[in-house]
């Protein structure tokens, strides 16, 4: 195993949209950046749902997750920052010199004068589907997520779950399922009000307060039959399937970040409104962080990103500017600017 001791301005763990906003801005602070993320890919949550359409990013027309993954991606690279895959940070130690060792659960090694914590949910689990062997059929009709759309045309959808990713997915595939059934144990639904009404004005069957009792399949291969029962009286109904996907929500586990002292509550860490957490020199920003006025949106992840960084630059030069100039005057896009032809009288 390879180890360098080589000294970072800040190092970012975690790859979502706060993540990569913030590997952008802070080389727009011109700070050396490293950038760890547990899985292989950049991403983080948004992984999850790449063929949903995301309405809700300023300046940006409606695009598929997995676009602006894509995107948010290449900006995050714009200033050549050290990028890291497949490193879990379990362990984080201030060193004499008041720089961090922050240690993988590989063991693997890195060196900084900052952290800033852009980990979302932590270490994410789907909630399965609790009924007895229902795992058998993960390999065939039974999904957890959807990573495309085109598989589901023509065929009879059941999904189970009453949250913002249920109600979207019996949106998106409406148009092309021959039919699609939605099952929630509640009246009511928890996803975004618009979408909810966008939904029972459709032809998705809504049935409720109804849940997934039962699953059947003739080969014991794939689900082609679904009992859901009536959660007040007990009635049963069995529904013919071709594909059940289910959305119960993630369980979520900020893992061995809990034992470094932050002030971390059920799954988000406190921060100030400069988005410093307890522990001096490590910042935070995305959904891990919770905040007066916190604004939970992909949109609300990048303000989070910008603060965060230039608190970290704060803390390591307290004599710097308080924020990066803003693009259309920073010298740092001046070559930029030009390679994309783009004359310096117009930038």
């Amino acid at each position: 195993m390879t180890q360098s001791k080589e000294l970072y301005d800040v190092t970012i763990i975690g790859g979502g949209p706060a993540g990569m906003y913030a590997a952008f801005y802070s080389g727009m602070r011109d700070m050396k950046t490293k950038l760890i993320e547990a899985k292989e890919e950049l991403g983080g949550t948004m992984l999850i749902y790449p063929e949903k359409m995301i309405w809700d990013v300023g300046g940006v027309t409606p695009i598929l997750c997995r676009q602006l993954i894509a995107q948010l991606a290449q900006q995050a690279r714009t200033f050549d920052p050290t990028l890291v895959f497949g490193q879990q940070i379990v362990g984080l130690d201030r060193l004499e010199d008041g720089t961090f060792l922050l240690t993988a659960e590989s063991g693997e090694t890195h060196w900084t004068k900052t952290v800033i914590l852009t980990i979302g949910y932590g270490i994410l689990k789907m909630s399965k589907l609790e009924i007895e062997g229902a795992d058998r059929y993960e390999v065939s009709n039974l999904h957890y997520t959807v990573q495309e759309l085109e598989p589901f045309r023509g065929k009879h959808v059941l999904i189970s779950g009453g949250g913002d990713s249920a109600v979207d997915w019996a949106n998106e595939l409406e148009p092309l399922a021959a039919s699609v059934t939605i099952v929630h144990r509640r009246e009511q639904f928890g996803g975004h009000e618009k979408n909810v009404v966008r939904m029972r004005q459709s032809t998705v069957n809504v049935r409720t307060p109804y849940a997934v009792t039962q699953l059947h399949s003739k080969d014991g291969k794939a689900i082609n039959q679904v009992t859901i029962s009536q959660v007040e009286s007990g009635e049963t109904e069995t529904l013919d399937v071709d594909a059940v996907i289910v959305n119960h929500g993630l369980k979520s586990d900020c893992g061995a970040i809990r034992e470094w002292g932050l002030d971390i509550g059920v799954r988000r860490v406190k921060v100030s409104s400069k988005l410093a957490t307890n522990i001096p020199g490590v910042f935070a920003a995305g959904d891990f962080v919770d905040y007066e006025s916190k604004l939970y949106l992909i949109a609300g992840a990048f303000t989070d990103a910008a603060f965060a960084v230039n608190s970290a630059k704060l803390y390591m030069e307290p004599k710097a500017d308080e924020v990066a100039y803003v693009s259309s005057h920073n010298s740092k896009f001046r070559e930029k600017n030009l390679a994309l032809g783009v004359r310096e009288e117009d930038a």
